[in-house]
């Protein structure tokens, strides 16, 4: 999927598909890339994801940027949504390491066992939010658990996005290891500079995404295996 997508990525930015301009069908993107059609909807669903393109339905993919500026998730760029999670999910891990119970630390390390089991991908980003949401929980502050409701679907979107492009399950699940150990032990420093990591990862995979495309090289040549 990737190396799909960085072959459509391309021919945008190359301008051989310009601003306005309708991408081919998934019928013949599927002929010409010799792709199955599961894979070349997660690269058409990326490349929405970048703003290069939108799915207007029963017409097709049309292109709207030539560029790759700020992904977007669900209702909320990548900078805003990221700009907030710093404000928020900062200073309520150092709340968490000072108000959590024995049944919040419980339910996280639950989770957090389930997460690094987890071979699917689509299962793990479902926990990855109730993760999220499961720190707000351990605040003991209802509103912070009420703004992450509120970012649940774009935290999700984010999740899946730099899981099938940046490859961060592993690493994610160590960084949350870090943020429960801290949790468990109570302390609102180390809990703090933990989320802190996390989101700085999570910042430099999506800039790495944005700024750093494979090349066509990628792609299957004749006689190598197909997706």
């Amino acid at each position: 999927m990737e190396a799909v997508l960085a072959h459509l990525r391309g021919a945008i930015e190359r301008g051989e598909y310009a601003i306005g301009d309708k991408l081919p069908s998934e019928a013949e993107l599927c002929r010409s890339l010799e792709v199955s059609r599961p894979v070349l909807r997660e690269a058409l669903r990326a490349l929405q994801t970048m703003g290069l393109t939108v799915s207007r339905t029963g017409k097709g993919t049309f292109v709207v940027a030539s560029t790759v500026e700020d992904p977007t998730f669900g209702d909320y760029s990548a900078s805003d949504l990221l700009e907030v999670r710093r404000h928020v999910e900062i200073p309520v891990a150092g709340y968490a390491a000072r108000r959590r119970t024995p049944e919040n630390l419980d339910h996280l390390a639950h989770l957090l066992d389930r997460m690094e089991r987890e071979t699917d991908t689509t299962a793990w980003v479902a926990m990855d939010t109730l993760f999220h949401l499961a720190v707000a929980e351990a605040a003991q502050n209802p509103v912070f658990r009420r703004v992450i409701e509120e970012i649940r679907d774009a935290l999700a979107r984010q999740s899946a996005f730099l899981n099938e492009l940046g490859g961060r399950r592993e690493q994610s699940n160590r960084e949350h290891r870090a943020i429960v150990e801290a949790l468990t032990d109570g302390s609102e420093h180390d809990a703090v500079e933990a989320m802190a990591h996390h989101l700085d990862r999570v910042e430099t995979t999506l800039t790495d995404i944005v700024r750093s495309p494979r090349t066509d090289s990628d792609l299957p040549t004749e006689g190598e295996p197909q997706a």
